[in-house]
């Protein structure tokens, strides 16, 4: 096909605003799935992504489109909207020459509608401001393009309205896509050069690799090289998404496909690597292709088979879903307290929840998951600097000179009323006020620079609770600074284990130790005997909490007689019960490990897109 009449482009929003609803429509009006077959959000292909009403992986999908008597080709790619999965959407814009900013009427631009058109505007590519659900009575067009240019300097006032629920201005938006996206650049007869934008394991076919073609030509039997291993596979099959895999002759340049040819090594395919051909099959490309910077976790827990024996299966599993999400990472570790396990990498909190969930449904590996924490720079006495991702890794006091935290910068978006709230929330987790601006008649964004773990806990929920569930959450990495941090260790029957260990600023340290003293009460079950909970600092105990033992009532067969024989019998018990607190186990749940977060849910938890 002609380069001029292809168009690649993406849906990139704030969660909730109608991405995949307005992509349904799109799929209907171009008839690339019939009505039969259409249902809600079909390019959330994972049962999680339905359950939630979230958007978890970008999706691709081709679309025919008729504008002036020319059938276009546009390549649609439904992006996620929660700050979570922005490694997912940075991925789409660089197979992208355009993007559609979805805002919606009733809500106005909310923080990750600012991060997402920034990404877009770095990236390179035109920027289309996009006004959705004009349809409800709650809708306010006019004020919602006023922010779009107070906040984002984007031209709204003739911005496209839609609604993605009932299709009124669908098809305009499809012909507006074809007038201000650019075609893709690229030369078909030039050396191939394709951009890995995603990969996905299969049983049967092994591994299957969703690529943009930037240069070239790829078509079945072709012997292809990954330049980064340079290992040379067969293709077996190329195809597109409509928006099921659908085989064809032949991929070229400015198209988006996947391919697949037998590579069955997990670790020869990384996101962002180039594809070209191997000497056999044409001439290979001299240079790669500028890939993605590579994702930065920011929230580290240890995940761990709940039986030794299904390590080998945890193993793999987390080998094919690195495959599947790159910004998921992991590493071996051994903890006292649960044995060999995997110190895991993640985005964020929401992140860190999907993959679990991930694990469990498609490994079917019981896992046992440690409470989140950051990665701390330590400077030891001789100027070293190591960074640590697990308070077991904090050197012996002695050894350290100081101790350095992640801070982020935190874009707060809310209506005017509830800026001394977000304020006072701020303050209290430690913030420092940078600025704040008004970008409409009853809205502002407020900036702070705030610790990262105070983010990890506890933060979401109180967000929510003191702006009446209207303040949204961005935030970007700014760098570590110096910070009066303590570890705060946990004993359980006087045991310390490692795995409950927090970092925490030594002025909330005592509040946080009786707190999840208090936690782990109720969630460690009850023995046979008194199970001792302690936070200590150092050798110091600060708080302390103990989980009474079950009792039985030995004195039940004694009805009468002398009160002497209770008493001996009860004497008897209290011994037995003496030795088995010395040799006895304690069991800590699953849910004992996370109790310590002191609830900080997320901001998408439970929500179900219209």
């Amino acid at each position: 096909m002609d380069l001029d009449l292809i168009r690649n482009y993406c849906i990139i929003a704030h969660i909730d605003h109608g991405k995949s609803t307005l992509a349904d429509r799109m799929l209907e009006y171009t008839g690339v799935v019939s009505p039969r077959e259409l249902g809600a959000q079909m390019l959330d292909s994972m049962a999680l992504e339905k359950e939630r009403g979230i958007t978890i992986k970008a999706v691709a999908v081709r679309l025919p489109w008729t504008v002036d008597g020319k059938e276009y080709q546009l390549d649609l790619i439904d992006t996620p909207g929660h700050v979570d999965f922005s490694y997912e959407v940075s991925r789409s814009l660089a197979a992208c020459e355009g993007a559609i900013l979805l805002v919606d009427c009733t809500q106005g631009v909310q923080a990750q509608t600012v991060a997402n058109c920034y990404l877009a505007i770095e990236a390179g590519l035109e920027v289309i401001p996009v006004l959705n659900k004009v349809d409800l009575p709650t809708s306010r067009p006019e004020e919602v393009a006023e922010e779009i240019m107070n906040s984002l300097g984007l031209d709204a006032t003739e911005a496209p309205r839609v609604s993605g629920k009932t299709g009124e201005g669908v098809r305009d938006l499809l012909d507006l896509v074809v007038r201000r996206i650019p075609a893709p650049k690229g030369v078909v007869d030039a050396p191939l050069q394709a951009l890995v934008i995603d990969s996905v394991y299969d049983d049967y076919r092994g591994i299957v690799v969703y690529v943009r073609l930037k240069n070239g030509r790829l078509k079945k039997g072709d012997v292809i090289t990954l330049m980064s291993t340079g290992r040379a596979y067969e293709v077996n099959e190329v195809g597109i998404f409509q928006p099921r895999e659908k085989a064809r002759d032949s991929l070229q340049a400015g198209e988006v496909g996947y391919f697949w040819g037998a590579i069955k090594s997990l670790e020869d395919v990384k996101i962002g690597d180039t594809v070209t051909h191997a000497k056999q099959s044409g001439t290979p490309a001299t240079a790669p292709l500028p890939g993605y910077k590579e994702p930065q976790p920011m929230v580290f827990a240890g995940i761990y088979p709940s039986y030794n024996a299904e390590l080998p299966a945890l193993r793999k599993a987390l080998e094919k879903l690195h495959l599947n999400d790159a910004s998921f990472t992991f590493e071996p570790e051994k903890s006292e307290a649960l044995g060999f396990g995997f110190r895991c990498g993640f985005l964020g909190m929401l992140h860190m929840d999907v993959v679990q969930e991930r694990l469990e449904r498609e490994s079917n590996v019981q896992i046992v998951q440690t409470a989140p924490s950051v990665r701390y720079q330590v400077v030891k006495v001789g100027g070293e600097i190591m960074e640590i991702s697990s308070p077991a890794q904090l050197p012996e006091p002695n050894f350290i000179d100081e101790i350095r935290e992640p801070m982020v910068r935190a874009q707060i978006i809310t209506p005017t009323e509830f800026i001394g709230s977000m304020m006072h929330l701020n303050e209290e987790k430690r913030g420092k006020y940078v600025k704040q601006e008004h970008i409409g008649q009853n809205r502002v964004i407020i900036v702070y620079d705030v610790p990262l773990a105070e983010i990890i806990f506890d933060y979401y929920d109180p967000l929510k609770s003191a702006s009446k569930g209207y303040a949204t959450l961005s935030y970007e990495m700014l760098g570590y600074v110096a910070a009066d941090l303590v570890k705060l260790n946990v004993l359980v029957n006087a045991t310390p284990v490692d795995a409950l260990s927090i970092m925490c600023h030594r002025s909330v340290a005592e509040h946080r130790g009786r707190e999840m003293c208090k936690r782990l009460r109720e969630e460690i079950p009850r023995h046979m005997f008194d199970v001792p909970v302690q936070a200590a600092i150092g050798g110091r105990i600060i708080a302390r909490e103990t989980v009474k033992a079950l009792r039985k009532d030995v004195t039940a067969k004694c009805y009468g007689g002398d009160i002497s024989r209770k008493r001996k019998l009860l004497e008897k018990q209290k011994e037995g019960k003496k030795r088995m607190k010395h040799v006895g186990n304690v069991e800590i749940p699953q849910k004992a490990f996370l109790a310590v977060l002191g609830g900080g849910g997320d901001e998408d938890k439970g929500k179900k897109k219209k």
